[in-house]
């Protein structure tokens, strides 16, 4: 890990040429050379050799034009070396040729570039390396001839083979890690293309392919994975690719700033932008690749200023999805910025300007991807706002319908406030309509069946009682015939009653009888105590308020509830002295109806977790206040469930088996009655429901 972190560093931050492991390598930073023309041999050059021109130690770049650059190097230093190799930090040299020179004689010559194909290589990879022969090394100079349709940037150095293969090693597994990041992104945003079929996703799937394929070509590799042996392309990739990434850039670029609609003036800047480009690439397939990469360098530099300026205005003038892409573009002008002026030799030239591009391409890509990830969080958030702002207008319309005309004015002024009042309405409103049917369908059914039940309970529970008398009767007639026949029966009769009454059985019946006479009795009581329960649950008689007392209310709902209440779940009365309250019985009791039913299903959902299931009632009063505690010792509830809890329709049970209006419908009833309803809970600690009444409504008409 520590000589792949030391290799990264020096592989960015290191001069040009400069080694990976200084004992095993010399970089080469000075030099003389010699810009001719084309026409000229090495045997003409080599008689001007006098000529040469010192780099002093800090010149690299000869510009991008049509002349030969021609390098002597010193191979004094050489000669420390077992197996050297001459490497040349360039895969975009057309040819270069390496001409050993001793005693003014030109020694074997090699041969090396892109042109020349990966096979025709010492060393099959993209960079462009010499075997240095012992003739070589025992030269007087080495004399390099580097000829290009493009830049002419020489960084050099000389290391051992082993270390060579080492630092192509290392570079080959970063440029597979930025393969990965690309392959990744391209995967990713294809896959959003086909789920949301947005076209922008596209584009950036498109840019996203073409920046690699330039910044590939800029670097050599599409040479040695793609088209090895294809010289035209190898010749003209690194412009083709980074004008159709310019161009892709630019259509992603408006698709995402929606330029159009934004800055339409500055949108139409662009087209020329793109006539542009179009010559760029016209040029480098019909006429000459170097006048299209002289073109290209400016046009970047341009371009990238003039995106700046559109993706700035666009920020300006409120459209937040340009944030992500001006620092994304930031990030890749700098990078542009850096290259094309170490290209045209404006800065000097080094391991950071050289893999600048692929750095900011690829940080600009990812980015990019941030730029569209933060969009559709933007574009959600505005639908929902969007979604928002019609309810509101829909809710608008209806009040603008039913309030005169000359509340209109007034409606205008104070919509905001009148729209939330609005909403709150008509959930109460609904509720309370839900509330009256459902009341009414309750009181009348109750009412029914309580009245139906009430005249055949009332016949049976009075009959018990002189039946009871009756066969008690029956029953010493009974004693007194088996206490007279002891006396006065024969052998023979009496053998015959006793094998009577044991055929009968008469002393298992007589019990039986006293049996069922108990069982009647008290199916009867429980019956008059079950009608009771459904007469004051309902109150359907009872319209205007009234002084009960709650207790009462809180029996017949548990008496009324108990058929649905687990066994294992304990119901413990906690009750103090109440007044009499005022109130409309019937709602109250649906109050302790719904919370104490609510209870129920938290603790029967939970029966396996909670060891000892208890529903708690306590009841106390105070000067003006009755307070009704109902706290169950379930699973409670999240404060995002709290705090919707009394919203109408809002239910945290499975779908079929709660309307969500239960708690809305409490709320309103305890609202109407001038109380107040608090609810104490948190997960796994169970929940409380205080409820407070006063004890006068001082009102003579529920509203």
């Amino acid at each position: 890990m520590y000589k792949i972190i030391t290799l990264l560093f020096a592989w960015v931050f290191l001069a040009p040429g400069q080694s990976f492991a200084q004992e095993n390598s010399i970089k080469l930073e000075c030099f003389s050379y010699l810009l001719e023309d084309q026409s000229k041999d090495v045997t003409e050059v080599l008689d001007q050799i006098e000529g040469f021109s010192d780099n002093n130690c800090n010149k690299f770049n000869f510009g991008i034009n049509g002349k030969v650059a021609w390098i002597k190097l010193n191979t004094k230093d050489f000669t420390l070396f077992s197996n050297p190799l001459l490497v040349l930090n360039s895969a975009s040299l057309d040819y270069v040729y390496l001409y050993p020179v001793k005693n003014g004689a030109i020694g074997k010559q090699q041969v090396s570039g892109r042109l020349t194909g990966i096979k025709e290589r010492y060393f099959q990879s993209h960079k462009i390396v010499f075997q240095l022969s012992a003739e070589d090394l025992t030269s007087d100079f080495l004399l390099l001839k580097i000829q290009n349709t493009d830049k002419k940037i020489f960084t050099a150095y000389v290391a051992e083979d082993n270390e060579f293969k080492e630092i192509i090693d290392f570079e080959n597994i970063l440029f597979g890690l930025l393969t990965g990041v690309f392959v990744g992104l391209f995967f990713y945003n294809l896959f959003l293309y086909f789920s949301v079929r947005d076209k922008i996703y596209l584009v950036y799937v498109i840019h996203t392919v073409l920046v690699w394929f330039a910044q590939a070509s800029i670097l050599g590799f599409t040479q040695v994975l793609i088209w090895p042996e294809w010289d035209w392309m190898n010749s003209r990739s690194s412009v083709i690719f980074s004008s159709l990434v310019s161009i892709v850039g630019i259509w992603f670029l408006r698709i995402f700033l929606l330029t159009k609609k934004y800055v339409p003036k500055l949108d139409f800047g662009f087209n020329v932008i793109y006539l542009v480009y179009l010559f760029i690439l016209a040029n480098a397939f019909y006429f000459s690749a170097m006048i299209s990469y002289q073109v290209i360098l400016v046009t970047q530099s341009i371009v990238v200023l003039y995106v700046l300026f559109v993706a700035s205005v666009t920020l300006r003038l409120g459209y937040r999805p340009a944030r992500y892409y001006l620092l994304a573009w930031t990030i890749f002008m700098i990078g542009i910025f850096l290259y094309v002026f170490s290209e045209m030799g404006i800065i000097p030239t080094n391991n950071l300007t050289a893999y600048i591009m692929p750095l900011g391409s690829a940080l600009e890509v990812i980015l990019l991807s941030f730029a569209l990830a933060d969009k559709i969080n933007i574009l959600k958030k505005e639908k929902e706002e969007e979604q928002s702002e019609k309810l509101k207008i829909l809710n608008e319309n209806e009040l603008l319908i039913k309030e005169q005309n000359a509340m209109l004015e007034k409606k205008v002024k104070i919509r905001t406030d009148e729209l939330e009042n609005a909403l709150r309405n008509l959930q109460n409103t609904q509720s309370q309509l839900v509330n009256q049917e459902k009341m009414a369908s309750l009181g009348q059914l109750t009412a029914g069946i309580a009245h139906e039940i009430n005249n055949p309970i009332n016949f049976v529970s009075s009959n018990i009682t002189p039946l009871k008398r009756d066969i008690k009767d029956i029953i010493e007639i009974i004693d007194f015939y088996r206490a007279s026949g002891e006396k006065e029966f024969s052998e023979s009769t009496k053998k015959e009653a006793k094998q009577l009454e044991e055929d009968l059985e008469l002393d298992y019946v007589l019990e039986e009888v006293e049996q069922l006479l108990k069982g009647m009795d008290d199916g009867a009581k429980r019956t008059v105590e079950i009608v009771k329960g459904l007469r004051i649950f309902s109150r359907v008689d009872e319209q205007d308020i009234k002084k009960v007392d709650l207790h009462d209310g809180i029996n017949s709902t548990i008496i009324l509830l108990n058929s649905t209440i687990p066994g294992k779940i304990r119901v413990i009365r906690e009750f103090g002295e109440l007044p009499m309250v005022e109130c409309f019985a019937g709602k109250i009791n649906q109050v302790f109806m719904n919370i104490i039913n609510n209870a129920v299903h938290a603790l029967g959902d939970n029966l396996d977790k909670i060891a000892d299931p208890k529903i708690t009632i306590r009841t106390k009063a105070s000067a003006e206040n009755v307070v009704v505690e109902i706290e169950d010792n379930g699973p409670g509830m999240p404060e995002k469930v709290k705090q919707r809890i009394f919203e109408p329709f809002f239910t945290t049970k499975a779908v079929g088996k709660g309307t969500g209006l239960g708690l809305s419908i409490v709320y309103s009833i305890i609202e109407n009655h001038k109380g107040s309803l608090e609810v104490v809970t948190e997960e796994g600690q169970g929940t409380t429901f205080i409820i407070s009444l006063p004890i006068y409504q001082n009102v003579q008409k529920y509203e």
